[in-house]
């Protein structure tokens, strides 16, 4: 599973429209978010760094609930935009995330275990349980 990582406003008009998760490295305005969702119509979660998340204005909120866009805080560790443009989550995550699943253990005794083994924040990991994605 991979995230695109977006450094800068300009670079959202250069986005294939077919990204499905976002993480803006950036303090986003109302403006960036309709065009990110305007030029990614498929888009179904933007990440956020924590101090970033905290700023985004109830209206943007409502829109993105609305357009049923996932905005999440979290943040890519260690990732080098110089070298890729997207950040992969381990195919290794994700399996310990189905195997937990298949374990019967509870939504959230997962997103505890594996954001805190991972630093994968707990709401990325239920997404992508929900999304029940295949590495």
């Amino acid at each position: 599973m991979k995230i695109r990582v977006v450094s800068s406003r300009e670079e959202i008009f250069t986005l294939n429209p077919n990204e499905r998760i976002v993480h803006l490295a950036f303090r986003p305005s109302n403006k960036d978010i309709f065009s990110l969702v305007e030029n990614c119509p498929k888009i179904e979660v933007i990440q956020l760094p924590k101090s970033y998340r905290r700023t985004v204005s109830k209206s943007i909120e409502m829109f993105l609930e609305m357009q049923r866009i996932q905005l999440i805080e979290g943040d890519v560790w260690g990732h080098r935009k110089d070298i890729n443009e997207y950040y992969r989550i381990p195919s290794s995550i994700i399996e310990e995330i189905k195997e937990l699943k298949i374990e019967g253990k509870s939504t959230e005794a997962i997103e505890e275990k594996v954001s805190r083994e991972s630093k994968l924040n707990p709401e990325m990991v239920a997404y992508i349980l929900r999304k029940d994605i295949t590495a």
